[in-house]
């Protein structure tokens, strides 16, 4: 099914999700994200194995009420700050962090993906998370007494991802660093793919993923969709986007400008329209 953006997020995210915005190093699911901060969603917990700045955007606008990740921060800059204002000053509501391993996460999305209720992986071991997340079980080997580490399947609500392009049946094709966008969308109840384009035939490419029209819910076309991050064939990084990003981020009035001024428009906030006197 291909619907507007704005369409796609208002029937597949709804408060109190679970959703994971996924894409590493390229294709970030930006404008996603920012259509999800303009209709207002709240009480979400996030998922992402490096939440970045889209997700610090989401955080700062108060979407957020935990954070599921393996690292967070600013690619190449540093901090997230609205991400630490929520932690240490819950500011603008307080967030609960949950935190694991790249590989931990990983394997919890195929876990979700297969079916299956918990992952099995040699980690964790000689580090303190095991003890500060509940997520994080120790279980033996049936089969030689080893000891080896459990963590939950991930199964979000909704996965959003971008890509390059998909067809008019729904079919989408990505490429380049992939990352787990393939198991994040076979793991959810629910997914969202924005594009860069709809073509009538997905040309073969070297390294492509391709997710099929029965795994996806919805298609939205959104041209320049993963910027400030890149989409390999389309667009290059933009990294004064993120090096800016620094100094709106760390000033609550500076991210509030923004706020108004980048995603909505110079407006106030839906929820602020609703319940203005």
């Amino acid at each position: 099914m291909i619907v507007p953006l704005a369409e796609g997020v208002r029937e597949l995210v709804r408060d109190g999700d679970t959703v994971a915005l996924e894409g590493f190093t390229h294709l970030i699911p930006v404008a996603a994200g920012h259509e999800i901060i303009r209709q207002g969603r709240r009480d979400l917990t996030l998922v992402r194995m490096t939440p970045d700045i889209v997700y610090d955007q989401m955080i700062g606008a108060g979407c957020a009420r935990k954070l599921v990740f393996s690292w967070g921060g600013n690619p190449g800059v540093g901090s997230l700050h609205r991400f630490r204002d929520a932690v240490q000053a819950g500011w603008p509501v307080p967030l609960e962090i949950e935190e694991h391993s790249h590989a931990g996460m990983a394997n919890r999305y195929v876990a979700g993906a297969s079916g299956l209720p918990f992952a099995v992986l040699r980690g964790y071991v000689g580090t303190d998370l095991a003890g500060r997340t509940a997520t994080i079980a120790t279980v033996e080997c049936p089969f030689t007494g080893e000891e080896l580490t459990a963590v939950p399947a991930l199964n979000p609500d909704v996965t959003v991802v971008h890509a390059q392009r998909a067809d008019r049946a729904g079919n989408v094709q990505l490429w380049g660093i992939t990352g787990v966008q393939k198991e994040a969308v076979l793991a959810a109840r629910r997914s969202l793919v924005t594009v860069e384009e709809i073509v009538d035939e997905l040309t073969p490419v070297p390294g492509q993923v391709v997710l099929p029209a029965r795994v996806v819910t919805a298609v939205a076309v959104a041209p320049g969709g993963a910027r400030p991050s890149y989409t390999h064939g389309y667009y290059a990084r933009d990294n004064s986007a993120y090096q800016a990003w620094d100094a709106i981020s760390r000033d609550r009035a500076a991210f509030g400008a923004w706020l108004r001024t980048e995603i909505h428009g110079g407006a106030a906030p839906a929820r602020e329209e609703e319940n203005a006197p």
